[in-house]
């Protein structure tokens, strides 16, 4: 089994950090292996706690939008590692003190304008999942609801450039076909195509280990 024998942070960020670990392989080979974190320093690493993380770095909202909840609410926004633009749900980190519905809530206002109704969900559906497990120890939730209001860019940061889309199923189904898409964004629409009367029915279906023990 691979081990690793130490490692070193090599800079020293406030969102995120780059560290280097020497790594033994099951022969008792050594090498390098390069993460990146949202870790402050080593002892936040997830590889120094136990289990499951209690507390997401980051949220993702999943909103529906207008009367008929025939819309979602994706951004557009420009990347750096792509050099171009690709197509997310609306994110944003956790800050210290939130909870991921509140994070949930703010980062949409912040980033949309809207308003997030969050969705009641069973826990499994909410807990904090790895996202590029190859190259971080990031963790993020996923957060669902009913988005309303008005799109405004007013809380973006400089940084920021994005725009907001709302999307009906035709233009989902482009964008899935034409455009760039993060991996769980581009899921989550996939749903979103796949059940045209209620797209969070999978939200409320019976809990996975009751049906298998039906069958």
């Amino acid at each position: 089994m691979s081990r690793m024998r130490k490692i070193r942070q090599i800079t020293d960020n406030s969102h995120l950090n780059f560290f280097e670990m020497e790594v033994e392989d099951r022969k008792g080979h050594t090498f390098p292996y390069y993460m990146a974190s949202r870790a402050v320093d080593t002892s936040d690493l997830k590889m120094n706690g136990a289990g499951l993380p209690d507390r997401p770095d980051g949220v993702v909202m999943y909103g529906l939008y207008g009367e008929k909840k025939d819309r979602v609410v994706l951004v557009r926004q420009y990347r750096h590692p792509l050099g171009g633009y690709i197509y997310e749900f609306p994110a944003g980190l956790v800050e210290e003190g939130e909870d991921l519905h509140q994070a949930a809530a703010r980062e949409m206002r912040e980033e949309t304008g809207l308003e997030l109704s969050i969705e009641n969900v069973k826990p499994m559906y909410e807990k904090p999942f790895y996202t590029t497990i190859g190259m971080t120890d990031e963790c993020c939730s996923m957060v669902f609801g009913y988005a309303s209001g008005t799109v405004s860019r007013a809380g973006l940061e400089d940084s920021e450039e994005l725009e907001v889309v709302l999307a009906d199923r035709r233009e989902v189904a482009r964008i899935l076909k034409e455009e760039r898409v993060a991996l769980m964004c581009a899921y989550m629409l996939m749903f979103f195509l796949a059940d045209e009367k209620d797209p969070f029915s999978f939200l409320r279906a019976a809990d996975p280990g009751q049906i298998c023990e039906k069958r």
